[in-house]
């Protein structure tokens, strides 16, 4: 693994918080946990729900237990806020379960970086609403969202 740096580094613009947003949404879409651990320092700390994670290795196994229960996952970030070194954003995501249970996940996460454009800190908050495969709303190929797919405000979330 590597510490390459991350652009767009710290402070941020509106304009560079926003494309950070968008750079952590497409990593996350990608679903490959290797390439998303990249974006963070060694030592990141996370708080996901109810549980804690501790560096690299410990975001992999993670993200590989997420996205192996959390099927067909779609996720849209926003920028909420930004200061200096941290970002604040909203977020959805769309996934079934292996029963074919879908579910929409809203939640708010609280990032800070480095200088070198890593994230060393992110903290998540997040709620599940069980919904009904008619009531999807993300609906593109597997994989980064189209440019011309409305956001979260643009869907009403």
């Amino acid at each position: 693994m590597t510490d390459a740096p991350r652009p767009p580094f710290p402070p941020f613009t509106r304009e560079t918080a926003i494309q950070k947003v968008r750079l952590a949404e497409d990593g996350w879409n990608s679903r490959d946990p290797e390439k998303v651990a990249l974006a963070y320092t060694v030592d990141s700390r996370w708080r996901n729900r109810a549980e804690f994670v501790t560096g690299r290795e410990e975001i992999i196994a993670f993200l590989t237990r997420k996205w192996a229960r959390e099927l067909d996952y779609r996720l849209i970030k926003e920028l909420w806020a930004h200061d200096g070194d941290r970002i604040a954003v909203r977020f959805a995501y769309e996934c079934h379960d292996d029963s074919g249970n879908w579910f929409r996940s809203y939640g708010n996460e609280n990032w800070e970086f480095d200088d070198a454009g890593l994230m060393r800190l992110r903290y998540a908050c997040i709620n599940d609403l069980p919904i009904e495969e008619s009531e999807r709303l993300y609906h593109w190929p597997l994989g980064r969202r189209p440019d011309d797919h409305p956001g979260l405000s643009d869907l009403g979330l």
